[in-house]
C-alpha cells in the first residue's frame, strides 16, 4: 500500500516529536485508533481535531486542511500483502463464516456497522508471549424488509 504524502509528512512529524498515538488522545480527545485511521487517511478529522494535530506535530495549517477532507477508504481490491494486516484478512477467511452464523443466531439478519464503530487494540502481558487483543464494537443494523 502506497502511503499518501500527507501520511508520510504526519508520521515524520510523530516520529521527530517521539509521540504516540496514545499520546495524541491525550492531546485530541480522541481514540487512538480513530487518530491513526485520521494519519492514514482513512477518517477525516473536524477543523478543531485537526488543529489540536498539527499543533502538536509541529505542523502548518495546509496539514489540518488536508485531515478535513473526506478521504477515499479502504485498501484497494487487492489481498494485503504486509504480514499484519493479511493476518487480520487469514481472519475473516477462516472465521467469517463462523462469525456471520453466530452474529445470525444471535441477532437475526443483518450487519454490523462499520460506521457506528468502536475499534480498540490493548496489550496483555503473557508469559507465553504477549498477547494482542482487539475488541471490535459495532451498531447491529437489521435488513429491512419491505
Amino acid at each position: 500500500m502506497e502511503l499518501l504524502e500527507i501520511t508520510k509528512i504526519l508520521l515524520g512529524a510523530k516520529k521527530e516529536k517521539s509521540l504516540s498515538f496514545a499520546d495524541l488522545e491525550t492531546i485530541v480527545g480522541r481514540d487512538e485508533v480513530w487518530i491513526a485511521a485520521v494519519f492514514y487517511r482513512q477518517a477525516s478529522a473536524s477543523q478543531e481535531e485537526a488543529e489540536k494535530i498539527v499543533f502538536a506535530l509541529g505542523l502548518g495549517p495546509d496539514a489540518a486542511e488536508a485531515l478535513t477532507e473526506c478521504p477515499l477508504k479502504g485498501l484497494g481490491p487487492v489481498v494485503p500483502t504486509d504480514p499484519l494486516i493479511y493476518r487480520f484478512y487469514e481472519i475473516m477467511q477462516v472465521y467469517g463464516m463462523p462469525l456471520k452464523a453466530i452474529i445470525h443466531e444471535k441477532f437475526g439478519d443483518g450487519i454490523m456497522s462499520a460506521i457506528d464503530f468502536i475499534l480498540d487494540v490493548e496489550k496483555e502481558k503473557n508469559p507465553k508471549g504477549d498477547r494482542v487483543i482487539v475488541t471490535m464494537n459495532g451498531k447491529f443494523l437489521p435488513y429491512n424488509k419491505w
